[in-house]
């Protein structure tokens, strides 16, 4: 496990690198299928301690806001790490340990490096203005920095009130912190 800080080049108000991949669920998912006033895309996986940790958070913000997508894209290598692997991730979508809007599987590490993204969870919340996803938060899901941490705020849900009521996103964007991604063919 190597722990990075995450620092896309991706600043607010860029648009949404396009995506189209294979869900958990057995369909395709596009980025503009998400028909939501906010989409949070978070690159994770199964097997990180860091990811893992805030798998509960996820679950619990796509539960409770109709107007946000909570998307999952793992982008890790499979072939090195089974736990990541796409049968796995089904597996937790089935018996509901994951229960994201989508859980998406990028095979070649091609959608996340369009991100920029470097660790799991890196976690991505675009608003839609004029019809296009732009970037409006960029970092940490909560102050909880290690896997056994807990939280006392929750940066990402104090974003998604403010995207939802069409105010600019006022918490600074700080890097997220996780194990670095596993890119296939490393």
């Amino acid at each position: 496990m190597v722990q990075m800080e995450s620092d896309s080049a991706l600043d607010r108000g860029d648009a949404a690198p396009d995506f189209e991949l294979p869900g958990a669920d057995g369909e395709t998912h596009a980025l503009d299928d998400f028909a939501t006033e906010a989409l949070l895309v978070v690159f994770t996986c199964n097997h990180c301690p860091y990811a893992k940790a805030k798998v509960d958070l996820l679950n619990d913000l796509a539960a409770e806001y109709d107007d946000l997508a909570v998307v999952g894209i793992n982008p890790n290598d499979a072939d090195e790490y089974p736990d990541d692997s796409f049968e796995a991730m089904r597996e937790a979508v089935a018996d509901g340990t994951v229960a994201y809007d989508a859980y998406l599987r990028d095979e070649t590490g091609e959608v996340a490096a369009a991100y920029d993204a470097v660790c799991t969870p890196d976690p991505f919340l675009f608003g839609r203005e004029d019809g296009a996803w732009q970037l409006r938060y960029h970092g940490r899901l909560d102050d909880a920095l290690n896997p056994d941490d807990e939280p006392t705020e929750c940066y990402v849900r104090d974003a998604v009130d403010a995207v939802l009521a069409g105010d600019d996103v006022e918490i600074p964007d700080r890097p997220s912190r996780g194990c670095s991604i596993k890119w296939p063919d490393e």
